[in-house]
């Protein structure tokens, strides 16, 4: 008998808010946020899900919407989701979660999606100090490839994958987080050199229940006023999975999570039809609202069998991810490497991020000279399919980091050639990408052995 259709256990009206739909979203982790449905294992259940600002961004002609966003409002996520074993047992702490994803995609009538850069002073990015202007680019779909008519000439199958999946905390879990991160925001600009470098603000995201969003937990009762101060945002990725932005989980992958309260609590969200290694420009994927339809598979005991805990208690350990057997083929790639000195000419000491800042910004600049913008480029190698690797983390001084780039993406060759170097090989439809003017008054980083960015107001360019 053919198994029966996957059940839809969390359905998204697109027309309503996050908070006003049938079962609510919630966009913190806490063990005490209450499932929304229950799942049993060896079933396939489908999970539809909001693009990450819950339609905040908009498909128009206009970049303000990127600028002005409350980022304490995201990500908005699915769940969670007590797990049961086949006798109605759920998971326990301690156990190891396995989902595979079997299939995924957009959404039916919302076929789009959209990469953005954030303005400086609010939310900023990985070279926030070279592009500190909100900028976006709107991609539409076409099966399993993407096209923007902001960067034209690129077409490329996506990587669809869920950017965040993840299971709850336990409060003791919990209070680790916030304890560690709340120290690096009160003394990591005094102790840590790399700041300096990325100029990275704020340095952490802490608990703060302005925006705060706790599914059936109602805003203004004790209860919600409590969990809020406590419950941990959702952007970066910890022990509990979470935002991890894999960009090759897609259909057939696998998600190993280790189980800190009982039924898990599986949360998903933030739905990506593709990716680059690092999603450098942070809204850098191509975000999308989605689907997916998993299964689950309890692991009794696993996370003492399977994980060992790097760190003080059992409690320090992270997923294991299996990747699935769909993905584009690319048989050509130019790739860029970068060291651990920054734009300053500064010898950092096998500085990974460094070197990968120094590969990224390398790329920019070269596929710039090939009839594109640096903010086209720099929004590209965040969405498309590229890989980044680091090639070294031995040999000091120097780490190595390499981004590789499909060649077949573009509709003209960007290899160097014996000739002359083109100038302006092609004529680009559209000049820019969508963007707004920067306000802000912070120093930008110049690059001494090029352009500045086109995007940085003269007034703001260093001397």
């Amino acid at each position: 008998m053919a198994p029966n259709t996957p059940r839809l256990v969390h359905p998204i009206d697109l027309k309503k808010k996050p908070w006003e739909q049938k079962l609510p979203l919630h966009n913190r982790w806490h063990p005490e946020i209450p499932p929304v449905a229950n799942v049993q294992v060896s079933q396939v259940f489908r999970v539809e899900m909001v693009d990450w600002t819950g339609g905040v961004i908009r498909d128009n002609d206009a970049a303000e919407d990127v600028k002005s966003i409350d980022l304490s409002t995201v990500h908005y996520l699915s769940g969670p989701f007590k797990v049961l074993d086949e006798e109605g047992i759920p998971a326990r702490s301690g156990d190891l979660l396995a989902v595979e994803i079997c299939n995924l995609g957009p959404l039916a009538g919302d076929e789009w999606g959209y990469t953005a850069t954030f303005d400086r002073e609010n939310g900023g990015g990985f070279l926030t100090d070279h592009f500190p202007c909100a900028t976006k680019a709107i991609w539409y779909f076409e099966g399993i490839y993407a096209y923007s008519p902001q960067i034209p000439g690129v077409r490329f199958p996506g990587l669809t994958h869920p950017g965040i999946i993840g299971t709850a905390p336990s409060m003791e879990l919990l209070s680790i987080w916030n304890e560690r991160e709340t120290q690096l925001q009160e003394n990591g600009l005094k102790s840590l050199k790399l700041p300096e470098v990325l100029h990275t603000r704020p340095l952490a995201n802490l608990p703060t229940p302005n925006g705060c969003l706790l599914g059936k937990i109602q805003q203004g009762t004790p209860e919600w006023e409590k969990i809020a101060k406590e419950a941990a945002r959702t952007i970066p990725g910890r022990e509990n999975g979470g935002n991890c932005d894999i960009k090759n989980l897609g259909r057939g992958s696998k998600i190993y999570l280790p189980v800190f309260v009982d039924g898990a609590n599986l949360s998903t969200g933030d739905m990506h039809f593709s990716q680059g290694d690092g999603e450098v420009s942070f809204c850098g994927a191509i975000e999308m609202s989605g689907f997916l339809e998993l299964k689950c598979e309890i692991i009794r005991g696993g996370m003492k069998a399977y994980l060992t805990p790097m760190g003080p208690t059992p409690l320090h350990v992270n997923p294991i991810f299996e990747i699935g057997p769909v993905e584009p083929r690319f048989s050509e790639w130019l790739v860029f490497e970068g060291i651990s000195v920054d734009e300053s000419g500064r010898q950092h000491f096998l500085d990974a991020t460094v070197a990968y800042k120094r590969a990224v910004l390398n790329a920019i600049d070269y596929l710039s000279k090939f009839g594109y913008s640096k903010e086209q480029i720099y929004l590209l190698l965040s969405c498309c399919p590229c890989e980044g690797r680091i090639s070294g983390i031995v040999d000091a001084p120097n780490a190595v980091a390499t981004l590789a780039i499909p060649i077949a993406i573009f509709d003209q060759d960007i290899r160097p050639q014996s000739s002359k170097i083109p100038v302006w090989p092609q004529i680009v439809r559209k000049p820019d990408v969508l963007k707004c003017t920067y306000d802000g008054n912070l120093p930008i980083t110049k690059n001494h052995g090029g352009a500045t960015s086109s995007l940085v107001p003269q007034s703001w360019q260093q001397k």
